[in-house]
């Protein structure tokens, strides 16, 4: 279970087939997708509390400093 007070940074980005996709900063392979953003957030809940209950023993604390946008030449 998520414990009141615990935060955790999401990223989301819609994919080429329109889904919603979220990934769980600082927490690797934790991720999910849905159609809306109501269910996106639900799932990724549900995805946080499953790799929480997974991973306790491994879950390593970071601090989500912010997100930039690089431009590379290929």
């Amino acid at each position: 279970m998520i414990y009141m007070g615990e935060k955790y940074t999401i990223i989301i980005e819609e994919g080429e087939d329109g889904y919603l996709i979220s990934e769980v900063v600082g927490l690797p392979g934790c991720h999910t997708q849905a159609k809306t953003r109501d269910e996106l957030i639900k799932r990724t809940k549900e995805a946080i509390e499953l790799y929480l209950m997974e991973n306790k023993a491994n879950i390593i604390k970071t601090k989500f400093l912010g997100l930039e946008q690089l431009e590379v030449e290929a």
